[in-house]
């Protein structure tokens, strides 16, 4: 039996097919959001390898990168077929959202917040999230034209980038104490 190939060359016209069919430009909205949210996907895993398997952080980070596939699913789907999608598979909820609310308030009693702007790079871990964060506003940028109201995909994006705030702070909380260079 013969291997199913990864490429399909569909895409050499400069559009992609779609979830539930369709295609648009590769540079149109929908495209432009669910491929913000696949970047910060990619940023996690580099977060989640040098986090450590088995860790809190990587049980929260596995639980991060499923639902931004329920994201993916609902932002690669044409307006006219989103009646197709289905809630907490296919289609972010305002369940999924309140999760990360109450992930939020629940790590901030393991750290001390900062008093001041905080200079990422305290720890690998935690600069990492903290590129997942900028990468997540600009999810929830592009998201904005790919999935208005009431639609919960840009509340999702938003409360995640406090949501990896609040984890990279966690995370520099766990960094060894170094030497002053001042």
């Amino acid at each position: 039996m013969a291997r199913k190939k990864i490429y399909t060359r569909a895409g050499d016209d400069g559009t992609t097919g779609l979830f539930y069919g369709g295609r648009v430009g590769k540079d149109s909205a929908l495209p432009r959001a669910y491929g913000a949210v696949d970047e910060a996907q990619a940023i996690l895993g580099l977060a989640r390898a040098e986090s450590g398997k088995g860790t809190e952080l990587d049980d929260i980070l596995v639980h991060i990168m499923r639902d931004l596939w329920v994201l993916m699913a609902e932002l690669a789907t044409l307006p006219e077929n989103r009646h197709k999608l289905v809630a907490g598979k296919s289609l972010v909820t305002a369940e999924m959202v309140t999760k990360l609310e109450n992930m939020i308030d629940d790590l901030d009693e393991k750290f001390t917040p900062p008093a001041e702007f905080v200079v990422p790079g305290e720890n690998k871990v935690a600069a990492l999230l903290d590129v997942g964060r900028t990468v997540a506003r600009r999810a929830e940028r592009h998201s904005i034209a790919a999935a208005p109201a009431p639609s919960q995909a840009c509340p999702y994006l938003n409360r995640l980038s406090d949501l990896l705030w609040t984890i990279a702070r966690w995370q520099e909380g766990k960094s060894l104490p170094v030497k002053s260079i001042e």
